[in-house]
């Protein structure tokens, strides 16, 4: 079930322009001090929460913007000080401080107190799908009289917004320029330090990080059977419309039959943006939702899955970090090639075998867990993509984003040597 489209949304920021007008002059009032304020929009997590975590390491002040009770627990949880975004309090928190680091755009911060800020857009994943200017559905509007001079107008705020983008982090050299086009920035603001988020991925042992994310995943999970494969399927969204990949009843028979002879459970990861239809028509211990509400951040767990199933997420890229193989469903492929469209061609990243139903994916998993030449052949094959998308294996892309920030000019923090 779809819950937020693009139409919907730039609707809201349209009737929202002169609290952005407002909130503007206010932030040319006031001073901004050394404080840095950090958000995400998929919760307490993701590249944000790597880069607080170092930044507050290195003596800087943070603060962690929070939408929900449940990220004020999160945080709490990890010993990280915040205030709510919303209101006078998150809009004074914003408009003082000197650096606000967001994943998803502005919105993750107090949007209103932007203005003067030096802005750092971690992004939360190499794109497949285009995003951005590089795609219709970023300026969609509802349909009523006017609608093209609206979808204009929300293509100059949108460009608008992204200048104020002072330092974006890309993959590899591929992404950046993906990320130049989506966001209309220049090769002097998107630069190749590799992603903060996927840090956890090739951060120390293989074997403790399996075992790590293990344990996250069965504290987040109670009941998994013991030493079963794990199956991750996460479904990209559809910018609002109906998710044409949900098993039907049958189907589902066969996925659970499937699991049960291999001693496997899968493990539906449903967009944020649009969760909801995926459950199997009866009870059953070998399919368990692991959506944002229960794990905000997926990224952790993922050496804890043995094979993922996807569309055009960028999962797909990270996963071949760890070597794991993917299987492809993409029921839609030509229509969401027509009307997203796709940066290069959806076939060079899922080759020419990719299913069209669930019949196809029981069938490709259980080829894959069947047969181990046939499993090591696609996790090369994974690990291949990957490496063409991620420069940079060495758990350090925190790092390199840390020092791209003090090298434009950000001061050390006070008492410092």
């Amino acid at each position: 079930m779809a819950s937020f489209s693009f139409g919907s949304g730039n609707a809201a920021k349209l009737l929202r322009i002169p609290l952005y007008v407002i909130g503007r002059l206010g932030t040319a009032l006031l001073p901004r001090g050394d404080r840095w304020v950090f958000g995400c929009g998929a919760g307490v997590g993701d590249g944000a929460l790597a880069l607080q975590r170092l930044a507050s390491a290195q003596g800087h002040d943070t603060v962690w913007l929070t939408s929900s009770e449940r990220e004020d627990r999160d945080a709490a949880a990890l010993g990280i000080r915040t205030v709510p975004k919303g209101g006078l309090r998150g809009w004074w928190a914003t408009a003082r401080a000197g650096v606000v680091i967001v994943t998803h755009g502005l919105g993750d911060v107090n949007r209103y107190a932007i203005a003067g800020a030096f802005v750092v857009q971690l992004w939360h994943g190499i794109p497949l799908k285009r995003i951005g200017l590089d795609s219709p559905a970023t300026t969609q509007v509802p349909a009523v009289p006017g609608a093209a001079l609206l979808r204009r107008l929300v293509g100059i705020l949108y460009r608008g917004a992204a200048q104020r983008i002072r330092v974006l982090p890309a993959a590899s050299h591929r992404s950046r320029g993906r990320l130049e086009s989506a966001f209309g920035l220049g090769d002097d603001r998107v630069v190749v330090t590799g992603e903060p988020r996927v840090d956890v991925l090739s951060t120390g042992d293989p074997s403790e990080r399996r075992a790590a994310a293990s344990a996250l995943l069965r504290q987040t999970l109670d009941g998994l059977p013991d030493g079963a494969l794990i199956v991750l399927y996460a479904p990209t969204w559809r910018d609002g419309a109906a998710d044409p990949a949900i098993p039907s009843a049958p189907e589902w028979v066969r996925i659970v039959r499937m699991l049960e002879e291999r001693d496997a459970v899968l493990l539906i990861r449903s967009h944020p943006l649009g969760e909801g239809g995926y459950v199997p028509p009866l009870p059953t211990r070998r399919v368990r939702m692991l959506g944002s509400a229960l794990l905000a951040d997926v990224t952790p767990v993922l050496p804890a899955v043995d094979v993922l199933v996807t569309d055009y997420s960028s999962l797909a890229y990270d996963v071949g970090l760890l070597g794991m193989p993917v299987v492809y469903l993409a029921p839609d492929a030509e229509e969401y090639a027509r009307t997203r469209g796709f940066y290069g061609r959806f076939e060079d990243v899922a080759g020419d075998d990719a299913a069209r139903d669930w019949g196809d994916v029981v069938a490709q998993l259980s080829a894959l867990l069947d047969d181990t030449a046939l499993f090591a052949s696609r996790s090369e094959r994974s690990a291949t993509l990957s490496a063409e998308m991620h420069a940079f294996r060495d758990g350090r892309n925190t790092r390199r984003v840390y020092d791209t920030i003090r090298a434009r000019g950000i001061p050390a923090p006070k008492g410092a040597a």
